[in-house]
């Protein structure tokens, strides 16, 4: 999955599912529907007309209504698709109130999963049931586990939350005490040699199980005692895996319950590596900006008119940015303008557009057209030229510069931006 993938459209999803999770119906009148790939729109909309006549069964007149409403509707929206898409299909439908009893508006939402949906389900409820597509916003990249201590080795890897411990092997060590009849000095030779030995064990196994992983995130290196720095420090990796050693940890054990007990803190390890990517690529625009070469601009109005002169390598997003796009439409001559506000802001300016006049034809018929979420906005600018989007959190410090003194808009150039 690339960065790309992973900053845009895992905010994307993210922002629709907290939308979707405050959604509130009055009963079980909120609709639910997975369809993974492989059904047939046809078969889809036969069990939904079979479940409008089941509802028809349900006592009270309001949640008999909605529920049948919204089954039409999902079935209406069925319609515009000839096939399945690749990845499945989601649709949520219900009446939401909007201000207290009997305020209920039809709401609809459609949801293209980022990977297929393995699930094939209808239900009615109080609420959305996106549970199955939260699957999707936890990591998936594969991280390897080697565990190292005197008495052996384990092997694991973490792929979401599929945990596999591919191999334990014993080192063959004796203890730290000699045998009787040995010199001290002799027996540690021995004890060294054999240790070696291990180690160069544990490497070869170590590059068999995770150097044919396709696109391994990292490695965690863990056990407990000093033998895992001993092993870091040697050369008995290959250079592509110690490159990707993300952390090395103390655990109690080795085993079973070494993997368990890291697999307990791979959560903030993974997230720290996040942050890192982040931090890296950020820091490229402030070497950019840092240097004066040229190859930045910040700022909504300059990222703008970089991205429509098709300039912009990658367009970098602040994921706090909460403001709207609109498009202010005159209904008499049809001349339009856009302005950019806080999201918050919307409603008034509405209001106070009606009693505004047209810049053109001087007649007060000036209305809200559209309006759309900045971030979403500006990203398909940036995908219709070409350029690569990233969103970046604030949980960095180079984030939180990013928000705070470049306003959250930034980007790195292709070539320099002329005639400023």
């Amino acid at each position: 999955m690339s960065r790309k993938r992973t900053s845009l459209e895992r905010f994307r999803l993210k922002r629709d599912l907290d939308t979707l999770a405050l959604k509130e119906g009055r009963g079980t009148e909120l609709v639910s529907l997975y369809v993974p790939p492989g059904r047939q729109i046809s078969e889809v909309a036969q069990m939904l007309k079979d479940e409008w006549g089941t509802a028809s069964n349900i006592k009270s007149n309001t949640t008999r209504k909605n529920v049948q409403d919204a089954i039409v509707k999902v079935i209406q929206r069925l319609k515009l698709f000839k096939t399945v898409p690749d990845n499945g299909l989601v649709i949520f439908c219900g009446a939401i109130p909007q201000n207290g009893p009997g305020s209920e508006k039809m709401e609809i939402y459609v949801v293209r999963p980022p990977e297929p949906v393995n699930v094939y389900l209808y239900r009615c409820d109080s609420r959305f049931h996106i549970e199955h597509l939260m699957d999707f916003l936890k990591e998936k990249e594969t991280f390897g586990i080697l565990l190292v201590d005197s008495s052996g080795a384990t092997f694991a890897t973490l792929k979401g939350r599929r945990l596999e411990i591919v191999q334990d092997i014993t080192s063959g060590i004796p203890g730290k005490h000699r045998a009787g009849g040995q010199s001290a000095r002799r027996f540690e030779r021995v004890r060294e040699a054999q240790v070696v030995e291990f180690f160069k064990r544990v490497g070869e196994h170590a590059n068999d199980i995770f150097l044919p992983i396709p696109e391994l995130k990292g490695l965690i290196l863990g056990g407990p005692g000093p033998t895992k720095y001993d092993f870091e420090k040697g050369r008995f990796l290959d250079y592509r895996l110690k490159e990707k050693i993300l952390s090395t940890i103390d655990t109690a054990y080795t085993g079973e319950q070494g993997v368990e007990e890291t697999v307990e803190r791979a959560p903030e390890i993974i997230r720290n590596i996040r942050y890192i990517e982040e931090k890296r690529i950020v820091q490229k625009f402030l070497y950019e900006i840092g240097h004066e070469t040229g190859l930045a601009t910040y700022g909504e109005k300059e990222a703008r008119r970089s991205l429509k002169s098709g300039l912009v390598d990658t367009l970098f997003l602040s994921e706090s940015l909460d403001k709207t796009r609109v498009r202010v439409e005159c209904t008499s001559c049809g001349h339009t303008y856009h302005k950019t506000m806080r999201a918050g802001g919307v409603s008034d300016f509405e209001q106070s557009v009606g009693s505004n006049p047209c810049q053109e034809c001087g007649l007060l018929t000036l209305q809200v057209a559209e309006e759309k979420d900045i971030i979403e906005e500006l990203a398909e600018l940036a995908e219709q030229s070409g350029s690569d989007v990233e969103i970046i959190s604030t949980e960095t410090e180079e984030g939180q510069m990013l928000w705070k003194s470049f306003g959250g808009i930034a980007a790195t150039l292709r070539y320099k931006l002329t005639n400023r």
